[in-house]
């Protein structure tokens, strides 16, 4: 465990993080730590507001800045993604996140036990908590702007006022390579598709197992939907749906996945066999198994399936055979992964699907896809296709608002003085590119339309997952970059 995490550079960011995982701030839950950013603005005497929404901007006046010198808004959300191992007690509704330093190849990194760490985006928003406490840095006018509820919907940012914020540049806090510059970002919506089942009471004489996938690595299904790591529901549906050649058997309750945004890392679904078919649907389950854990080893080497006796439930219904081949045949159908690449950025995928998560409740079973896109066209698409294939197999569809995607502009004029601070500190340039995934800068440029923006962050792998990490000494250069670019835009640059 971590002492003190203010022991690392920069101390002060360090010291706010640390604070910030003793706060719960689920998505939507963020109350808490709101209330710590009043808190250490009205500790320095700062002025805020907050919205309906919400969403808080802390404003700061220009030290040592050049009479004229532009405002520029700093942004990062507070929220963050609760996922954590099935076998961790864990409370992110009162718990606080317990730390880990682990030195690794290439560096020393910190990590949560057993949960995600919040670095995203949490070490963005203790960078601007910083600024507000740190004084002896040359910086312009700043908006410190502090959104709710990104993570689940991108509420905070959807619902910003024309009139919240004076800066018409802005630095994003919220991307995780710490020698790249982001400059665009997906679009993106959700699709909620809602299967009506029939039941009946569980077969006599058959046993109830359970049957489990997990052990995989998930991530996030923007940045990391790339790597074709497993999807546990997915892999569930392919073992189900070749058991069911091979064997009888019943279905009950299925599920996996949580979070939209987050690739299923673990499903499970109970099954009832008669004692005559408990081996061949074993032995189709461990066979397939072994061929898909041998087709994602290089990407996700941690594969487990187990076939395990199981209590049965209180009332014990199953699907109806119909309902059932009516499940696995739309788990089967749904797609999931890298739809297309971009033709314009080298290696940047341009449409994805994220087939999120799957429940029975009731009657009714339920499936949650996310789909992303930098083109609009194709996002529409992909949602389209995702319709035909509910609408085949009769489930009814809720499809959610869709985000705007952030169009990249190479000659930004925010992006050059990046560029050059970088160079100046490291004797090379940084990369420049855009990301896979929802950045609040699509939306903060529609709300208000102008914005000069770019994003920047340390090095933070597998976000949405417990296994994000982010490597300690990258949030010092970070740090140094963003002081460097506030120094010069100081000057008016």
């Amino acid at each position: 465990m971590v002492k003190a995490l203010s022991e690392y550079k920069p101390t002060l960011l360090w010291k706010h993080f640390e604070e910030l995982t003793k706060i719960p701030r689920e998505s939507k839950h963020e109350a808490a730590a709101i209330a710590y950013v009043v808190e250490v603005a009205e500790r320095n005497g700062l002025k805020w507001n907050r919205d309906e929404t919400g969403n808080v901007v802390v404003r700061k006046p220009g030290s040592r800045a050049k009479k004229g010198a532009p405002t520029v808004v700093l942004q990062g959300h507070v929220d963050m993604v609760c996922e954590k191992n099935a076998d961790v007690k864990f409370d992110f509704a009162k718990d606080p996140i317990r730390t880990v330093v682990r030195k690794e190849k290439g560096g020393k990194f910190l990590y949560a036990d057993g949960t995600t760490l919040g670095a995203d985006n949490g070490i963005g928003v203790a960078a601007a908590l910083a600024l507000m406490d740190e004084n002896s840095l040359a910086h312009p006018p700043l908006e410190l702007l502090f959104t709710v509820d990104e993570e689940t919907g991108l509420t905070g940012a959807m619902n910003l006022q024309p009139n919240f914020l004076k800066g018409k540049i802005l630095i994003n806090l919220d991307t995780e390579e710490d020698d790249t510059f982001y400059i665009g970002c997906a679009g993106g919506g959700d699709t909620h598709g809602n299967l009506t089942l029939t039941s009946e009471p569980a077969p006599k004489g058959a046993a109830c197992f359970s049957l489990t996938v997990k052990g995989l690595r998930g991530g996030h299904s923007g940045t990391d939907i790339n790597l074709q790591r497993g999807n546990a529901v997915q892999i569930l549906a392919r073992l189900l749906h070749a058991a069911s050649r091979k064997a009888d058997f019943a279905l009950g309750d299925l599920r996996g996945g949580n979070k939209h945004n987050a690739i299923p890392r673990e499903a499970e679904a109970l099954v009832y066999l008669k004692k005559d078919q408990e081996a061949p649907f074993a032995e189709s389950v461990q066979a397939l198994a072994e061929v898909i854990a041998a087709e994602i080893r290089p990407v996700d080497p941690k594969l487990q399936v187990k076939v395990e006796g199981a209590k049965k439930p209180s009332g014990g219904k199953v699907l109806a055979p119909r309902s059932r081949e009516r499940v696995l045949g739309l788990l089967m159908a749904l797609p999931h992964g890298v739809l297309g690449w971009s033709h314009e950025i080298h290696g940047l995928v341009e449409t994805s699907t994220n087939l999120a998560a799957v429940r029975t409740e009731g009657r009714t079973f339920h499936v949650l896809m996310s789909t992303r896109s930098s083109t609009g066209s194709l996002l529409d698409h992909a949602r389209y296709r995702l319709n035909a294939i509910f609408g085949a197999f009769g489930a009814n569809i809720v499809e959610f608002d869709a985000y705007p995607g952030w169009k990249p502009d190479p000659e930004s004029k925010v992006l050059q003085v990046a560029k050059r601070a970088y160079k100046r500190l490291y004797k090379e340039s940084p990369k420049v590119t855009a990301v896979h995934a929802g950045l609040e800068c699509g939306i903060i440029g529609a709300r208000y339309p102008g914005m000069d923006m770019v994003s920047i962050g340390p090095l933070i792998q597998n976000p949405h997952s417990p296994d994000e990490r982010v490597e300690i000494t990258t949030v010092n250069k970070f740090w140094k970059v963003l002081a460097e670019i506030l120094k010069d835009l100081a000057k008016g640059k």
